[in-house]
C-alpha cells in the first residue's frame, strides 16, 4: 500500500479509502457520574442511516451514498459512478476498502473494470489500515456523542450535515487525524 500513497501524495494517482458507517439513532451518552438514578431520554424504535463513503486521501473530500435500509452492491456500485464523475483528470483511480462481502462481487468487479477503478482490499481484521474508519470516529465525537435526537430527520441532517463540513468547519480539526500515518509491521523471522 506503501507505493500507492506515495504515488498519492506526489499528485499521480486518486486514492480513496471506502467504508460503510451504519449510524442508529439512540442515546449517545458521554460520561455520567450519579450518586441517584438519572434517567435519559432516548428515542423509540431501532432506525438505521446507512452512510456509504469515500475519503480522498490527500484533499479530504467525501463522497457518499446513504440509504435507511441496507448496504448492498448497488450502493458500491453508484458509488464508483460518482467518484468516477467527480475525478476528471486522467490519472488512475485506486479504492482501498474492507472485506464486506458486498464489496468482493461480481457486479462490483465488473463496475470497477468498467470505470477503470483499481480496488485495493486490505487484510482481513485491519480497520487501523482504513482512514474513514478515523472519520467515522470523529463524526461520532463531533455529532452524536451527548445529543439527544427526538426524531430520525434531525438525526441524518446531524450526520450529513458533519460529513458536509469536512472542508470547511471541521478541516483544521481533521487535518491532522486524517494524515497518512499507518502503524504497519514487517515479517520479522527469528
Amino acid at each position: 500500500m506503501t507505493p500507492v500513497i506515495e504515488a498519492a501524495q506526489a499528485g499521480e494517482r486518486h486514492l480513496f479509502f471506502v467504508d460503510a458507517a451504519h449510524f442508529v439513532l439512540q442515546p449517545f451518552l458521554g460520561f455520567l457520574w450519579s450518586f441517584s438514578r438519572v434517567f435519559i431520554r432516548a428515542s423509540s424504535g431501532r432506525q438505521r442511516f446507512n452512510v456509504l463513503a469515500a475519503l480522498d486521501a490527500c484533499t479530504h473530500q467525501v463522497l457518499t451514498v446513504t440509504n435507511d435500509s441496507y448496504i448492498t452492491a448497488a450502493e458500491v456500485c453508484a458509488l464508483l459512478s460518482k467518484i468516477r464523475t467527480a475525478v476528471t483528470d486522467p490519472w488512475p483511480v485506486t479504492l482501498v476498502l474492507d472485506n464486506a462481502r458486498y464489496q468482493h462481487c461480481r457486479r462490483v468487479m465488473a463496475q470497477a473494470a468498467v470505470l477503470e477503478i483499481e480496488l485495493l482490499f486490505l487484510p482481513p481484521y485491519s480497520p487501523n489500515l482504513n482512514l474513514i474508519e478515523r472519520l467515522w470516529r470523529f463524526v461520532r465525537k463531533d455529532c452524536l456523542a451527548t445529543a439527544y435526537f427526538e426524531a430520525f430527520e434531525p438525526f441524518k441532517s446531524a450526520i450529513l450535515a458533519c460529513l458536509d463540513q469536512t472542508q470547511a468547519k471541521h478541516k483544521v480539526a481533521l487535518q491532522s487525524l486524517l494524515a497518512l500515518n499507518f502503524q504497519t509491521f514487517n515479517n520479522v523471522t527469528s
